[in-house]
């Protein structure tokens, strides 16, 4: 049976939208991220679209927004940890401070559960867009949007308390 809907328009146009990905910066993974948004589009119910080839490129378009802040949150953090290292080296005691300090942050991202704690990590330490993490933990959303939500206050309480 031949392919119908967005999925006749996406493989029609395949070559266009990966022209578009290379010309947006994509590079070498424009095939990736291609694939990235076919999963993406057609795990979505979407009802009968007015113009489905302008609906693939904006959703393209997207992905690379993505991507775009993904890479300069990561490269902001690897530059402040460089700074931070590259400084004249911690005494014993800050050291110990520091790592009592990380113990207190990892108990108490433990201690609102394996969900929360995962959400936040993923969220803020490797950079994923929201919607993957809701994707690859299986929940909605909101969900994740209530996760960190629930995190960045619990740290946010034990920041006052330091």
């Amino acid at each position: 049976m031949p392919p119908t809907g967005l999925e006749a328009v996406y493989l029609e146009n395949r070559d266009r939208l990966v022209r578009f990905l290379v010309a947006r910066g994509a590079g070498d993974a424009a095939e990736d991220l291609l694939h990235d948004l076919w999963i993406k589009v057609s795990a979505r119910r979407t009802g009968p679209l007015d113009n489905p080839l302008s609906y693939l490129f904006r959703a393209a378009d997207t992905l690379m927004i993505d991507r775009h802040r993904s890479r300069t949150q990561a490269q902001a953090r690897d530059t402040a940890w460089s700074e931070a290292s590259a400084s004249e080296p911690a005494s014993g005691e800050q050291i110990v401070v520091g790592r009592q300090e990380m113990a207190r942050v990892a108990h108490v991202l433990a201690e609102l559960g394996s969900r929360r704690e995962a959400v936040f990590r993923r969220a803020r330490l490797d950079g994923v867009p929201q919607r993957q993490i809701a994707a690859e933990l299986g929940v909605s959303l909101s969900t994740v949007e209530a996760d960190l939500r629930v995190a960045c206050r619990a740290l946010a309480a034990l920041k006052e308390e330091l």
